[in-house]
């Protein structure tokens, strides 16, 4: 083979070696460059992440600025003389039999009744409770408080045991249809934090020992706590009491005007 035959051959394979290994670099470069926006976007999303994770100080001077920071979610008329009272906590095995179990019948029973009111107060005390308490907030604020703190209690084996249950959490929000972009903004900053903390603290004043704590108020200047909470019979035997003790409007509306001159907590909005 002639000297310029040869010559040619090494630069065709030249040529053809730099044409192999150029994609090969591209795809190792490709691969940094996405790796770097990982980086960044984890650091970036790390840096915003301002999720309230733990109860934060409540400033109050009396006892009716506490009862006036802490807010109950409620279902039936805000005015219902007879309440039904529930403190719990969403990473508690008892509150989920309660929520499973005794709340839906109890649903069942006084749905059609304005008489009645029922009201749920947060009061975390086990690991990712208080984040669980006010994630279930920020999907109240796209009315779906309900939904998800039924989804929080059916998923409650799994969540409960996370290092860190946000993400699950985010999870939940789309899987029930709200607005997951909204709803992320909300539970990764301050929101909701101090009510959430107003309820805990009610229920310390109150004398919460463990959850769900009961009490049904019936509008006569005092409020039963309910220690068969497992039992719907229980609770509804005192409601229904009371309601037989209403009997007609005026007997009624005169249970208003007591409830208004105020002597349980049931009476919290």
């Amino acid at each position: 083979m002639s000297n310029r035959a040869e010559e040619r051959r090494k630069q065709r394979s030249q040529a053809e070696g730099r044409s192999e290994t150029k994609p090969f670099h591209w795809v190792l470069g490709g691969v940094g460059v996405l790796a770097v926006l990982l980086i960044g976007w984890n650091l970036v999303s790390s840096s915003i992440d301002n999720t309230v994770r733990e109860p934060v100080e409540i400033v109050f001077e009396t006892p009716a600025e506490l009862v006036a920071m802490a807010q109950g979610i409620r279902v039936g008329p805000a005015d219902a003389p007879i309440s039904i009272v529930e403190f719990a906590d969403y990473a508690c095995p008892s509150c989920q039999v309660f929520a499973a179990n005794v709340k839906p019948l109890l649903d069942l029973t006084y749905a059609d009744d304005d008489r009645v009111q029922y009201i749920f107060f947060d009061y975390p005390m086990l690991q990712n409770a208080y984040v669980a308490a006010r994630a279930a907030r920020c999907a109240g604020d796209q009315d779906a408080y309900w939904n998800y703190h039924d989804v929080l209690f059916q998923n409650q084996m799994s969540w409960s045991r996370m290092a860190d249950p946000v993400g699950a959490f985010e999870d939940y929000a789309g899987e029930i249809g709200i607005d997951r972009g909204d709803f992320r903004s909300c539970l990764r900053s301050d929101r909701h934090a101090e009510v959430v903390s107003a309820n805990a603290m009610l229920g310390q004043r109150l004398g919460v020992g463990g959850t769900p704590w009961v009490i049904v108020n019936t509008g006569e200047g005092g409020a039963q706590q309910v220690n068969e909470w497992a039992n719907p019979e229980s609770i509804r035997a005192i409601v229904n009491a009371g309601l037989e003790r209403l009997g007609g409007a005026a007997a009624a509306d005169s249970a208003d005007a007591s409830a208004e001159s105020g002597a349980a907590p049931g009476g919290t909005p």
